[in-house]
């Protein structure tokens, strides 16, 4: 009897997925698709969407020193039935270019060092197709490009046919943009820059050629030889090539219930109800829009993870290796703050206070012109940090796509607030505590309230609806025990803050909330802002007539919440009667 898979979580090369009896989620349909596609390709997606096992998975079809393998790597998968005339043909080499250097310290030796180690390592494993000369004036030199050239006219003599596959190929970009800044990149990828002569060889020598990474920066900035046809990263075909579709996580968890390691009464429904607000809702394809959306891999696998060992959905339902994502914004965020106009929001706060924005995808900039608005924008959507949502004219509105993401922005909103005036966030946890399960709600309100006013005094900026909007939720988001829905759709209507309770992991909560929040000029009447507190009371009424709040709020005091700012100031804070 077969052993029962093991959960890759954390796995990141196909050989060991499959060596060591980890469940694999067969992406193998897609290889004769690529094929057909073009012989030089490169695919943009977000971190944490398994592309390291899935060209580690087209190394080990393609590579003929593997032919003998391709029956246990791939038995029970879909290519095993439908092999292509390409499979195991090919000399490849494969390079990870997140190994190739950390820092900018001494970045040209690093990559021609680890270059230099990979292509070592490529003539040790074809030895047999060449003479000893050869294998020893390749193992004699010392720079990197040097032996590629070598390798490559010797292939060539031979006739042996070269792929080339590069897992984050645009590595050095976010290494040289966050810590040598636009100048150094552009002397290392413009004119004799080590890393754009690599790229003008890798251009000219392979049969076919797949790269993949994050960003579509450093390809842009490399060579303008580069067809934009390569691209395959807004093709529909591929759209769900990267990541898990709900039937994929639906299989998988059924499998692992079916063998015994989730417990018989698992709701796997339930569950993937539970994971679709954190974890998935990514589009990669205006295309397909009306499809279902795609879930982060590894979030997916942290979650299966624990449901597994402990039987419980993790208490904490953002993984810390995604949190370490955070620095990431910080970065791009740094990248934006040097290019701000005077009183106009970053694009990052404007994003994290309304939670989508209009752009039109571009497809490759340079890093030159990363800070340019639709630049920018697009590159938080290759980030990951944003997604399809529905065209609108010409353009698209991008979305946070889940929870998981959403944190991210609102840690980044607290740590940029906090840079004016910090937040005693001890007591401010103390008191989402007596929110949550005693109702009172004032103290935790007037605190954030007299933060923002503290904020606005220092920076001017911080002054209009969505900024206090984005004020309010970076500090409201702290409250892990709710699920807190900023502009959800009620009755018609868009409510500010929905905060509902997390029953399936906190049964014990008390009290839930529906807050609006009201800005007016500072140098609005009284009546203006007796107005605004009607129209508050008029918008709760409604709100709390919903459904959905009607389900998702049973066994607790629904708390209907009007907040009026004039300007900085608090000017109502009070606890809606229409009800």
């Amino acid at each position: 009897m077969n052993a029962v898979k093991g959960i890759p979580y954390g796995v990141a090369r196909f050989e060991e997925v499959r060596n060591e009896n980890f469940y694999y989620v067969d992406k193998t349909m897609y290889l004769p698709l690529l094929e057909d596609t073009g012989k030089y390709l490169f695919l943009i997606r977000p971190r944490r969407f398994g592309k390291s096992v899935f060209v580690s998975m087209m190394q080990a079809y393609y590579d003929i020193a593997q032919a003998d393998k391709f029956d246990r790597l791939f038995d029970g998968l879909w290519i095993h039935e439908h092999s292509t005339p390409l499979k195991n043909s090919f000399q490849v080499i494969y390079f990870d270019f997140s190994q190739a250097g950390a820092g900018m310290e001494r970045l040209e030796y690093t990559f021609n060092d680890y270059c230099a180690k990979q292509l070592d390592r490529f003539i040790e494993r074809y030895r047999s197709y060449y003479d000893e000369d050869f294998f020893r004036e390749v193992k004699s030199t010392t720079d990197a490009a040097n032996k590629l050239r070598s390798i490559n006219g010797k292939a060539q003599e031979l006739g042996y046919p070269l792929y080339l596959i590069i897992d984050e190929y645009d590595n050095f970009t976010n290494v040289i943009l966050s810590e040598g800044g636009k100048e150094v990149f552009r002397n290392l990828t413009h004119a004799s820059g080590f890393y754009r002569e690599y790229f003008k060889l890798f251009k000219a020598m392979f049969n076919r050629v797949f790269l993949i990474g994050v960003s579509p920066v450093t390809l842009d900035d490399l060579s303008s030889g580069y067809n934009i046809d390569w691209n395959i990263s807004q093709d529909p075909r591929f759209n769900d090539m990267l990541g898990f579709s709900e039937n994929d996580v639906r299989t998988m968890f059924r499998y692992f219930q079916d063998n015994g390691k989730l417990r018989a009464e698992a709701d796997i429904e339930a569950m993937l109800e539970e994971m679709k607000p954190w974890y998935n809702n990514y589009c990669f394809a205006e295309e397909c829009l009306d499809e279902d959306r795609i879930y982060n891999c590894d979030m997916v696998l942290y979650y299966l993870r624990n449901q597994v060992l402990y039987n419980r959905a993790p208490k904490e339902m953002v993984d810390k290796n995604i949190r370490t994502d955070y620095k990431k914004l910080k970065m791009l965020a740094d990248i934006d703050r040097g290019n701000q106009r005077e009183n106009r929001m970053s694009v990052i706060e404007e994003i994290a206070a309304t939670g989508s924005v209009l752009m039109n995808l571009k497809t490759s900039f340079p890093a030159e012109y990363v800070t340019d608005d639709n630049n920018f924008r697009s590159l938080l959507y290759y980030y990951g940090l944003l997604t399809m949502h529905k065209t609108v004219g010409r353009r698209i509105e991008m979305v946070i796509p889940n929870n998981c993401v959403k944190e991210q922005y609102w840690s980044f909103m607290r740590d940029y607030f906090e840079r004016s005036v910090p937040m005693d966030i001890t007591a401010l946890q103390n008191e989402m505590d007596l929110m949550t399960y005693e109702g009172n709600w004032q103290p935790l309100i007037r605190r954030i309230a007299e933060a923002y006013k503290e904020n606005s005094s220092i920076r001017d900026s911080i002054r209009g609806e969505h900024n206090l909007q984005g004020f309010f939720k970076a500090y409201l988001a702290l409250n892990s025990l709710y699920l807190v829905e900023p502009e959800i759709e009620l009755n018609y209507g868009y409510s500010d803050f929905l905060m509902l309770p997390d029953k399936a992991r906190y049964a014990d909560i008390a009290h839930s909330y529906i807050m609006e929040l009201k800005y007016v000029n500072p140098t609005a009447t009284d009546a203006e802002v007796e107005a605004k507190s009607r129209e508050a009371d008029e918008q709760l009424k409604k709100y709390s007539a919903d459904k959905v709040v009607q389900r998702l709020c049973t066994d607790t005091c629904l708390h209907l919440l009007k907040v009026v700012f004039r300007g900085a100031e608090m000017a109502v804070c009070e606890e809606s009667v229409s009800k």
